[in-house]
């Protein structure tokens, strides 16, 4: 995969986390799905947080850059646009957004810094801290459960927003290793295994031949072969005439 254009990737912001596990598992999914500006608010146990780099899984050293502030507001001081995820109504007059219109909203404020909050494990975000979001970000959780462990959270997120950005890439990556087959090899692959299919007396009786033709070639096409997949099986069908043409040899001998 071509490195990941950061520019305007968004901030995670973890205001007061408690466990430096969750900070590094943070991090860590940060990594993972292209994220690098992670901002720790006031951590309970300290920074830096050996728990952390241990859960990272070398997180910090691919290049999330970790800053720590005292306070919020230091934290949020050159983003222009800012998210906040709750789970709770916070009887505020934002909008609220799910995950895509969430990633709508920060990637149509390309010129500026963006950033997403998140709070601490045990009680989540302070109102105070979400009144100075310009939005909320909410989950489809169910709402008789909606606790989600910090690390997870940041998960959600970032995976939502690498499918909305490199999505594409991820899957060129993973696409065929071959040309596609065009027509004219098919049918010439279809009539081989055909007159192969003929010698071993396959098509019986007579009058099916043309309906189970068709259901080979259908079943061949549906499978979208490549050029050296179409050769790979020509070889073998040809192996597989050549060793019957032997068995017969043999047993007239």
């Amino acid at each position: 995969m071509s490195e990941m254009n950061l520019q305007n990737h968004p901030a995670i912001i973890l205001v007061c986390p408690q466990m430096g596990e969750n900070i590094g598992a943070a991090a860590r999914v940060m990594a993972n799905f292209g994220l690098k500006d992670l901002r720790v608010i006031n951590p309970r146990d300290g920074w830096p947080n050996e728990k952390a780099r241990t859960m990272s899984a070398g997180a910090f050293d691919w290049g999330v850059n970790a800053q720590v502030f005292e306070t919020l507001e230091a934290g949020l001081s050159d983003l222009s646009y800012v998210l906040a995820t709750t789970a709770r109504p916070r009887g505020m007059e934002k909008p609220v957004f799910n995950a895509e219109e969430g990633i709508g909203a920060l990637k149509s404020r390309s010129d500026v810094k963006v950033g997403v909050m998140f709070g601490a494990e045990k009680a989540g975000l302070l109102n105070e801290d979400v009144a100075l979001a310009d939005g909320i970000l909410t989950y489809p959780v169910d709402r008789s459960f909606s606790s989600l462990n910090l690390a997870q959270a940041v998960g959600v997120f970032a995976h939502a927003w690498a499918a909305s950005t490199i999505e594409g890439e991820a899957r060129e990556e993973f696409a065929g290793v071959g040309e596609v087959a065009d027509r004219d090899q098919l049918v010439r692959m279809f009539e081989h295994f055909e007159d192969e299919l003929d010698r071993a007396g396959f098509f019986f009786p007579e009058e099916k031949r043309t309906v189970m033709t068709q259901n080979l070639r259908n079943a061949f096409v549906r499978a979208e072969w490549t050029q050296q997949e179409v050769q790979t099986f020509r070889g073998a069908i040809k192996a597989l005439a050549l060793g019957r043409g032997k068995a017969r040899i043999e047993r007239k001998g």
